[in-house]
């Protein structure tokens, strides 16, 4: 009987790819899930051998491990040179829609708690 390995829904491509990689380099079999035509379905890789389940968890674990810490490495080095997106980079990029999205996120806060307070 085959059993669940990884979620797939909101997980960028590229790590995708890595998985099937790595799982495809240790000779484990899986196969996938689509969200399906409506997107209600669960995408996911389902490990068809029970006995290989094991160590591909293991696998997995070490290899989301090891990608978190090369995100935040990478994501730190665009920030140290001042390449990381902020707050200050959104508004001098796009400063309409920075001002439209805030003046939206004060309006909706303001008709979220006047009805307690009675503005």
């Amino acid at each position: 009987m085959s059993k669940l390995l990884f979620r797939l829904r909101n997980v960028p491509e590229d790590e995708v790819d890595e998985v099937l990689q790595l799982l495809e380099e240790n000779n484990i079999e899986v196969y996938e899930t689509s969200a399906g035509n409506w997107g209600i379905s669960m995408p996911a890789l389902w490990v068809q051998d029970d006995a290989h389940y094991e160590h591909a968890r293991e696998l997995l674990e070490h290899y989301q491990t090891e990608r978190g810490q090369r995100i935040r490495d990478e994501y730190d080095t665009l920030r140290r040179t001042g390449q990381a997106e902020s707050l200050y980079t959104s508004f001098k990029d796009q400063p309409l829609r920075f001002v439209f999205y805030s003046i939206l996120i004060v309006a909706v806060a303001y008709l979220s708690i006047s009805i307690f307070f009675g503005f």
